[in-house]
């Protein structure tokens, strides 16, 4: 049960609203029970979507389907149920299994590298990030570091707040998580 309950359609101030408004015609996302819920605060809420064009440079990096299965890396290392779910629904819809994927070897040290950096809350071995440095530029890393550490902040609302999980993300949870 959430700790500090979504505010519906009513309760958000105006300007909030519209930046609802914007948020749903810019990214095609719907208003979700986290984003509901940092409507409580303005700030918190703007600062918590520029996620969104990070998001977008990671998938300018690393494709589609990288950039989706990193986050899904970093929220599953980050135990945030609400995180995994998100990514777990778009490897679904993307024909694969979360359990079974098939990664090359440059696909799973990347995929190693952000679940280390959730993980190990940054502090990673000098060996994995020389490894992973091989293939992306200093400014490509930078974005996917930037983008682990905004994914684990995420995590950390969505866990410290209990945050509901969204409706239509229910199918997509594993038999093992019981909710």
């Amino acid at each position: 049960m959430t700790r500090i309950p979504p505010l519906s359609k009513d309760q958000i101030a105006h300007e909030l609203k519209l930046a609802f408004f914007d948020h749903v015609d810019t990214y095609k996302s719907p208003i979700t029970n986290t984003k509901a819920t940092l409507a409580h605060s303005q700030l918190a809420f703007d600062v918590y979507m520029q996620w969104y064009p990070l998001y977008e440079s990671v998938q300018n990096i690393l494709g589609r389907r990288m950039a989706y299965l990193f986050a899904y890396a970093i929220a599953e290392a980050s135990n945030s149920v609400v995180c995994s779910m998100i990514f777990r629904k778009n490897i679904i819809d993307g024909g694969e299994e979360p359990e079974h994927l098939k990664l090359n070897s440059e696909e799973k040290l990347l995929l190693d590298f952000g679940s280390a950096i959730a993980r190990f809350h940054g502090n990673i071995p000098d060996k994995l990030y020389r490894w992973v440095s091989v293939f992306y530029s200093d400014e490509e890393m930078v974005v996917l570091t930037a983008f682990a550490g905004q994914m684990m902040a995420t995590a950390v609302f969505n866990n410290v707040v209990q945050t509901d999980l969204d409706e239509y993300l229910i199918p997509y949870l594993p038999f093992n998580i019981v909710f």
